[in-house]
């Protein structure tokens, strides 16, 4: 039994959009999926039983963050991340990479691999393709990704060709020191920036590996959305249709629908929980600063049309009252509310894939949420 398998349900009528099943040691979920970030092994204030509770199947960790603290040999011997954190269900966790790129100020890139500083403490760590996946395997999620280089959307073509040949050089070294295949499937990551010929290339060099799955990285870096899209436009058709797609760092809930209809399986972005602990929430009607003025006195529910904990609850008065008395309790509910939505955002794009209504699904909901206005301030 492989370490993961990908079940193609549907593709739907009208867009390239797929209803699927990933399977994994630790349970099965319906895809296009949200996944929600605990960086630490924690999504941030939120027990595990309240994640089930608002919709959540599988979570991410981060391998950089948990390497520095606690250690990822503390994590093995407590039994794993899942074991560790008390979640039963999928896990998954990225190389490190993208932390070492966009964390750290003093780095070297050499062929084996990227020196540079702890944020925390100035120690010099080096990581290498090795190293990541000796960490991933200790720390025992269920999906692990294989070191990449990160570059800037807008790097230079000559650059951007270096890199991709040196990323698909780590991809073949971490695939050759994984110890776990068995039970952790490594994910090769498709870079190449905004330039249609290396990111068609560097699919083809890594579908050759034949990974178990891949993943889309390189985006949501400061690009527009129109070049996100762009990308995703033509490299998805080029992916293996019997496996996962993965776009990492996407998560606002336009990205999400746009994502799905260009075939992408799976999400994950911090965004809803970061701009949950400062008083902004998702709702059915657009974005919602509830810290404003204006909601001191307002009984109502942060979304009449939300069924989550928080709704069915709390008034939007008593959650501004928290957030600016700093309340705990605050950044809980409003996290609890925002991961609500976009997991059951999520759940509504697999029922419209099902239904091949998924355009008219985006064309409504993107009018109720504002975002066929020019230039709307929302997520």
């Amino acid at each position: 039994m492989p370490a993961l398998t990908y079940e193609l349900i549907k593709t739907e009528k009208h867009t390239g959009a797929r209803l699927g099943r990933v399977t994994t040691p630790h349970g099965s979920f319906e895809t296009p999926i949200f996944m929600p970030v605990g960086t630490l092994a924690t999504v941030k204030g939120l027990s595990p039983e309240e994640l089930k509770g608002l919709g959540a199947e599988i979570i991410l960790s981060n391998t950089y963050h948990l390497w520095l603290r606690p250690g990822d040999d503390i994590v093995k011997e407590a039994g794993g991340l899942h074991q560790f954190m008390n979640w039963d269900r999928p896990i998954l966790t990225d190389s490190g990479g993208f932390q070492v790129f966009s964390l750290t100020k003093i780095r070297r890139l050499e062929e084996e691999g990227v020196y540079f500083r702890s944020h925390l403490n100035g120690h010099r760590l080096f990581l290498s393709p090795e190293k990541a996946i000796s960490i991933e395997n200790n720390l025992g999620a269920d999906i692990i990704m294989s070191l990449d280089e990160c570059p800037p959307f807008d790097a230079s073509y000559d650059y951007m060709k270096n890199s991709i040949n040196r990323t698909t050089r780590w991809a073949e070294r971490g695939l050759a020191a994984h110890q776990r295949p068995g039970d952790q499937a490594l994910f090769g990551i498709i870079q190449g920036g905004g330039y249609k010929d290396l990111r068609l290339q560097h699919a083809q060099d890594l579908i050759n590996l034949d990974f178990p799955g891949y993943s889309i990285g390189g985006l949501s870096v400061g690009e527009s959305k129109e070049e996100m899209y762009a990308v995703l436009d033509y490299l998805t058709p080029v992916m293996p249709s019997h496996k996962p797609r993965y776009l990492m760092g996407v998560g606002s809930p336009d990205a999400l629908i746009e994502g799905a209809i260009r075939g992408i399986d799976m999400f994950d972005c911090v965004l809803a929980t970061r701009i949950a602990r400062n008083g902004t929430c998702m709702t059915s009607r657009g974005r919602l600063v509830v810290k404003n003025a204006t909601f001191k006195r307002d009984f109502r529910p942060l979304d009449e049309a939300c069924s989550c904990y928080t709704c069915q609850n709390y008034s939007r008065a008593y959650i501004r009252h928290l957030i600016h008395t700093n309340e705990i309790l605050g950044a809980r509910l409003t996290s609890i509310h925002n991961l609500h939505f976009l997991t059951d955002l999520m759940a509504n794009v697999r029922q419209a894939i099902r239904e091949d209504n998924l355009l008219e699904f985006k064309a409504d909901f993107f009018e109720r949420y504002g975002l066929n206005k020019k230039n709307p301030k929302n997520f």
